[in-house]
């Protein structure tokens, strides 16, 4: 396994490019600066330091993007599924290729440690292939008979679309959007999250050397009130795929509305991992470390409240919070680091707020609590825990988007799925006893979109993934994917005669 030094020496030769060339928009298959020539600075959350000069993008280059999507569309569209399918697989085996390059770089662009990002590229060459898979048949549809008539559904693909990707996991995510899109038979306009853009640049390079014709996918970087807002508002394009907070995704839905956007989200979460006392504890205890820890606990699935039946309380929040005082807090490219900086000083305030408002609110501090000091003085917040809490102060209701746990006890099931629900949010919930017939009540009455029972989050791709309340609208997955980038047709054939009503004859 390389060593932090090899790594970091590998990471500045990928690195230079950016310094020097600084990050472009592509549009139409070039690599164009932005029209205004602007520029903003990304930083690496380990030194503080830049990382690059990045296209500051306005409604201009987003007309020109959009302009060249809607060219490449219909070759694009009307392009055999077959033929999508081979050049999907392409741009998988040339991710694959550059696998290592993609983490190193991600792993400085936003803090996430090696142990994770490592594994990211390849997660995001398999969202490939599995959506490559499924090209041909996208357009497919069903025969639904009647008496006297046959209707045959078809598929189509909806137009250019807009996808706007966040920062947490930046590579990952945005070949979760894209790749659905490419194999419907959309073309795209991406906007990534402005304080971690450089993978995406790198994606979209790695899609056009792979043979992706031009225009298919364009790329504009800006702020998400400039390039974000007029991409969300441009006529031409006909849905907006998002993901990001659930206050930007009200913003968003106000923007599209004058255009009657078709919008798909995936926002926050304030996500319950559900205790009881006769669950396996040894694993419930690291399924729950794991769900908040890794990844800085930086992502919407994190289980961020951990609710578990008074009897056992004390003992398992002592296990939790053992777990978290060893986990290592370090450089990202370490191969020892779990929890590395957080992306960016303002969300690391946004996190250390919310110590200090825990204090204010009298709860425990069981492990972490505060900033650490680590290599290069970034972004760095130690994992913490918060014990004796209840569910009404903000530390249970509000989302932190760290390496922050909340536990808060409960008396029975109808005690936990209260507290459970008891939040704006509802994306996803995890469940740990040994009570099948509780597992099936407790599920069913859970508002969520996805929930995990005795598992922490183990994604099956062609299953839906979204959240219900303020946590989103729309399902990603599988064929739910295309439900939201093609639009159905229905043909009804009449089979016989049938009576037809005579008017004015």
């Amino acid at each position: 396994m390389p060593t932090l030094e090899e790594n970091l020496s590998k990471a500045e030769i990928h690195l230079e490019r950016f310094r020097n060339d600084g990050v472009l928009n592509q549009v139409n298959g070039e690599a164009v600066p932005a029209a205004s020539g602007e520029t903003f600075e990304v930083i690496s959350p380990v030194d503080l330091k830049p990382l690059a000069r990045v296209a500051r993008s306005g409604a201009e280059d987003v007309a020109r993007a959009a302009a060249a999507a809607k060219g490449a569309f219909e070759a694009w569209a009307g392009m055999p599924g077959e033929k999508r399918k081979a050049l999907l697989h392409r741009i998988a085996d040339a991710i694959v290729a550059r696998a290592e390059e993609i983490a190193l770089v991600e792993c400085m662009d936003t803090g996430q440690s090696l142990r994770f990002m490592s594994k990211a590229a390849l997660r995001g060459a398999e969202n490939f292939r599995f959506f490559a898979d499924r090209a041909p048949e996208a357009r497919d549809g069903q025969s639904l008979r009647a008496a006297g008539q046959l209707n045959i559904t078809s598929r189509s693909p909806i137009g250019p679309v807009g996808v706007i990707t966040p920062w947490n996991t930046p590579f990952m995510l945005s070949t979760w959007k894209i790749a659905p899109a490419l194999a419907a038979g959309c073309t795209v306009v991406h906007k990534p999250a402005e304080f971690s853009p450089l993978t995406a640049r790198l994606l979209v390079e790695i899609a056009e050397s792979a043979g992706l014709p031009k225009g298919v996918w364009n790329l504009v970087n800006g702020l998400g009130e400039e390039a974000g807002k007029a991409l969300t508002e441009h006529t031409a394009i006909k849905a907006i795929g998002f993901v990001g907070e659930s206050r930007t995704g009200s913003h968003i839905m106000r923007q599209g509305a004058a255009t009657l956007k078709r919008v798909h989200f995936e926002l926050g979460g304030k996500n319950p991992v559900i205790v009881f006392a006769d669950a396996d504890l040894e694993r419930a205890a690291d399924a729950a470390v794991f769900m908040i820890y890794s990844l800085n606990g930086e992502r919407c699935t994190s289980s961020s409240r951990l609710l578990v039946e008074r009897s056992i309380y004390d003992a398992f929040t002592r296990k939790v919070a053992e777990k978290a005082k060893r986990i290592k807090v370090g450089h990202p490219l370490d191969p020892e680091t779990v929890v590395g900086p957080l992306i960016h000083p303002v969300h690391e305030e946004k996190v250390l707020s919310y110590m200090r408002l825990a204090r204010e609110e009298g709860v425990t501090i069981a492990a972490g609590g505060g900033k650490v000091e680590g290599p290069g003085g970034g972004c760095y917040v130690a994992p913490t825990l918060f014990t004796n809490a209840n569910n009404k102060m903000r530390v249970a209701q509000e989302e932190i988007f760290g390496p922050v746990l909340t536990a808060i006890p409960f008396d029975d099931e109808a005690d936990a799925l209260a507290l459970a629900n008891d939040v704006a949010y509802g994306l996803t919930g995890y469940l740990w006893t040994s009570d099948l017939g509780r597992a099936l009540r407790m599920t069913e009455r859970l508002e969520a979109g996805m929930l995990w029972v005795n598992s922490e989050n183990v994604r099956h791709l062609p299953t839906p993934f979204g959240g219900v309340k303020s946590s989103g609208i729309g399902r990603d997955g599988g064929d739910w994917s295309f439900d939201f980038y093609m639009e159905t047709k229905n043909v009804a054939f009449a089979t016989a005669d049938h009576p037809i009503p005579r008017l004015g004859g």
